[in-house]
């Protein structure tokens, strides 16, 4: 078991250290799939099974793959890098140095382990009981979610239909007319002449 955990552990790591990485949009997203999956197989490890089949459906399934649809209709691979201020390295590095800081602190301090609470019964984390409690308990927030993704789905669709640039209205020049043809002079008609 604990090549298990060393193995999915080196996976999650490699994957989300290229997400950071990668020039391409594209490769950091499946980087992150890969690394969702790592995570599934942790929630396996830790044998909450249910945790892990949600896990992969919800996020490797469905919020990876919208990412990858946004990502392909924008066309985000022709948009050339973004060019980072020098003061936003210096933030960048100093947050990430205060974040390396405490997380040494911690493992020198050591992690306290709660006292047992006592047995759990055998209802708790079934799919029925999740199932009640979301759509008794939680219903108006699960319904408010749904709507919140129909309408992310609308704005990348939106997002994705902007005009380029053969669709836009061509400049009126003047010649336009159908059927009109330039005025001629005609000797052979000449009104108000006898």
């Amino acid at each position: 078991m604990q090549y298990f955990f060393y193995f999915f552990a080196l996976i999650s790591l490699v994957s989300a250290a290229y997400v950071v990485s990668a020039r391409s949009p594209v490769n950091s997203v499946i980087a992150l799939i890969i690394c969702f999956l790592s995570i599934a197989g942790h929630y396996i490890l830790l044998n909450a099974q249910f945790l892990a089949m949600v896990h992969v459906i919800v996020y490797t399934g469905a919020i990876m793959v919208l990412f990858l649809f946004v990502i392909m209709l924008l066309n985000l691979n022709t948009v050339g890098g973004l060019r980072k201020s020098v003061a936003t390295r210096i933030a960048a590095a100093t947050s990430g140095g205060l974040l390396f800081l405490t997380l040494v602190a911690a493992v020198r301090q050591g992690i306290t382990v709660a006292p047992q609470v006592g047995a759990l019964d055998g209802s708790v984390g079934l799919v029925k009981s999740v199932g009640i409690c979301l759509f008794n308990d939680f219903l108006l927030p699960f319904e408010v979610s749904s709507v919140l993704f129909l309408s992310a789905m609308v704005g990348a669709m939106m997002l994705a239909k902007r005009e380029r640039p053969s669709d836009l209205p061509k400049p009126y020049t003047g010649n336009e007319l159908v059927g009109a043809t330039p005025p001629t002079m005609d000797p052979s008609n000449t009104q108000g002449s006898r």
